[in-house]
C-alpha cells in the first residue's frame, strides 16, 4: 500500500528529527535543563512584540470573512504590495506585487516553484553541504539532485567542480547563503563567479538555468557581514523567503517566492507557479498570517541571544583542541569530528547528553551540526561536556 517513494523515505527519515525525538527522551529521563540540545534549528527567542500586537489588531479590526477567507491563491493583493515596496527598497531594485507569491513556509515556496519547471529526469544542482531535504524536494516531481563539491576549509563553491557538473539536463540551481549548515555567506564576488560559469552553461547547452535562492537567514548576520542580493548579480534568480526564522514563527508557516521579470518566460512561470500552488495542497498561504505580515513584516526578533551564543561557542570550543568553521550567518556551527567518524562523535557527545547532528546526511561526513539557537544556559552547561569528550580523543592522541 505504500508507494516506493515512501518506502525509502521510511528508511532514511530526517536524522535531524531522529535526533530532536531522541532529546524528547532524554528530557523525560533526566529533566529539561541536564540536557543540552543543539540538533534543532527552532527559534529560541519569542516573537517580536509587534507580532502579537498584530496579531490581536487583526482578529479585533479586520472582517472575519478576510481574516479566514479564501483569497486569490498568489496571496491577498494588498499584502503582497506592501511586500514588493519593501523588498524593493531592501533590494535598491523594483518589484512588483504580481512577481510575489505568498506560500507556506520557504518549504512551499521551493515545492511549487520545483513542479512549476522539472520535468522527469532534469537536474537541480546544490552545494556541499546542503539541507537535505533538497533532495526530497527535487524528487517530489521527478528531478535528480546532483551535489557540487566547495573547499573542504571554507565550504565555499568550487566554480570548476560547478562548471564540470553542469549538463544538458541541468534545470536549476540552488542557493543558500547564509547556510545551513555551515553558517558561510556567499560573497558578491563567488556570486558573480558562480553566474560567469552559468552564463557560460547557458550559451553551451542553449537553455536557461535558473537559479533559487533560499533566503531564510537573510537577517541572521554577524560582524557587520553583507548578504548581497542576488537577483542584482543572476539575472535568472527566483527568491524563496520564510519569516520562520525573522520572526521566531516556524510553526505558522509562512513566506513568499519572488518571480523578477528577468527571468525567462517569468510572466508564464508565475501564473504557473500559483496553479502548482492551488495543486499541490497548500491552496493558498494561511490568509491569517499573511494579514498579520503586512502589519509586522518590517520587524525581527532579538537576536542577540544567538550573537552570545556563537561567540562563545567560537571561544570556548578551538580551546579545547576542536576545529570548526567559523560561521557567517544563521544559527549553525559545524564542528569536525577528532576521529573522522561523525556519527561516533555525535554519539560520543551524546553520552554527556550533547545532541547534535552527523553531517553525513548534510553530504559533509567528517562533521556535527550544532544549531546554537538556544538558551544561553544550554550553551554554558554543555560546555563541561565537550570538555570531557575532548579529553578523551585528546587521550587517544586524535586531539
Amino acid at each position: 500500500m505504500i508507494s516506493r517513494q515512501m518506502q525509502a523515505m521510511l528508511g532514511q527519515n530526517s536524522v535531524i528529527r531522529a535526533m530532536f525525538e531522541e532529546g524528547e527522551r532524554l528530557r523525560a529521563e533526566y529533566g529539561s535543563d541536564k540536557v543540552y540540545d543543539f540538533s534543532l534549528g527552532n527559534p529560541n527567542v519569542p516573537a517580536p512584540p509587534r507580532v502579537e500586537q498584530a496579531m490581536r489588531e487583526v482578529i479585533d479590526e479586520e472582517p472575519s470573512v478576510m481574516v479566514h477567507g479564501y483569497m486569490n491563491n498568489a496571496g491577498f493583493p494588498d499584502v503582497r504590495k506592501e511586500l514588493a515596496l519593501t523588498v524593493s527598497w531592501q533590494a535598491e531594485e523594483r518589484y512588483r506585487a504580481d512577481q510575489f507569491i505568498m506560500t507556506t513556509g520557504a518549504a512551499a515556496a521551493l515545492n511549487i516553484l520545483l513542479k512549476t519547471v522539472l520535468n522527469p529526469g532534469d537536474e537541480v544542482l546544490s552545494f556541499k553541504p546542503y539541507f537535505s531535504e533538497y533532495k526530497n524536494y527535487v524528487e517530489n516531481y521527478g528531478g535528480v539532485l546532483k551535489l557540487v563539491a566547495t573547499d573542504p576549509e571554507t565550504f565555499l563553491p568550487d566554480l570548476d567542480a560547478l562548471r564540470a557538473a553542469i549538463g544538458e539536463k541541468t534545470r536549476a540551481l540552488i542557493l543558500n547563503s547564509p547556510n545551513n549548515p555551515s553558517g558561510v555567506i556567499y560573497s558578491e564576488e563567488l556570486l558573480r563567479g558562480i553566474q560567469a560559469v552559468l552564463a557560460e552553461k547557458e550559451r553551451e547547452f542553449g537553455n536557461c538555468i535558473l537559479v533559487i535562492s533560499d533566503e531564510p537567514y537573510r537577517e541572521l548576520v554577524y560582524d557587520g557581514a553583507k548578504v548581497p542580493w542576488v537577483p542584482k548579480i543572476m539575472p535568472h534568480a527566483a527568491v524563496v523567503y520564510s519569516y520562520s526564522k525573522t520572526l521566531s514563527l516556524p510553526g505558522e508557516r509562512i513566506g513568499w517566492l519572488l518571480l523578477p521579470d528577468s527571468i525567462p518566460e517569468s510572466r508564464d512561470i508565475y501564473r504557473a507557479a500559483v496553479i502548482a500552488n492551488r495543486i499541490s495542497g497548500f491552496v493558498n498561504a494561511p490568509s491569517y498570517m499573511q494579514r498579520v505580515l503586512k502589519r509586522a513584516h518590517l520587524f525581527h526578533s532579538d537576536f542577540s541571544v544567538y550573537a552570545r551564543n556563537r561567540a562563545l561557542l567560537l571561544k570556548e570550543l578551538p580551546a579545547m583542541g576542536y576545529h570548526l568553521v567559523k560561521p557567517e550567518g544563521a544559527f549553525y556551527l559545524l564542528l569536525k569530528a577528532p576521529n573522522g567518524d561523525d556519527a561516533a562523535f555525535a554519539a560520543k557527545l551524546k553520552e554527556e547528553r550533547i545532541l547534535t547532528v552527523p553531517c553525513t546526511s548534510f553530504a559533509c561526513p567528517g562533521y556535527v551540526r550544532l544549531a546554537y539557537c538556544v538558551a544561553e544556559t544550554t550553551v554554558q552547561n554543555a560546555l563541561q561536556g565537550f570538555r570531557n569528550v575532548a579529553g578523551y580523543y585528546r587521550e587517544q592522541g586524535l586531539l
